[in-house]
């Protein structure tokens, strides 16, 4: 899949397409933009967020187990020289310990979290 950027309508506001799909990401008004939009790492931090919440449901899905809802919220900011991500779970259903322990170790393995916290190339190039 390609994502592409490119200016909006405001000072710093950023189009995003992503296949048939298009976001808008801006700065927040004491940055210089328009707050029209998530700033960028919002858009990381709701990416980890919404793979997490599809990941557990996905995996107790399949298990036939009870849960009715996934409810997660992350809090982002730089932590020193680090980027920090801080999620919170919340698990509704009847479930037990063992199946609410196991989720929490599935929303470790979300494919966004494993990225992040894993190694990251990027590779730039000027066309």
């Amino acid at each position: 899949m390609q994502v592409t950027t490119h200016r909006g309508a405001g000072p710093l506001q950023q189009v995003i397409e992503i296949g048939p799909h298009h976001v808008l990401t801006d700065a927040p008004v004491a940055s210089g933009g328009e707050g029209s939009g998530p700033a960028p790492h919002d858009l990381l931090a709701a990416a980890l967020a919404a793979c997490t919440t599809l990941t557990v449901n996905l995996y107790a899905r399949r298990k036939g187990w009870k849960l009715d809802e996934v409810l997660v919220t992350v809090d982002h900011g730089q932590e020193g020289a680090a980027y920090g991500f801080q999620r919170s779970i919340r698990l509704l259903g009847d479930l037990g310990v063992e199946e609410r322990e196991r989720l929490l170790d599935i929303a470790n393995k979300c494919p966004v979290h494993k990225t992040l916290s894993g190694q990251i190339a990027i590779r730039t190039e000027l066309v």
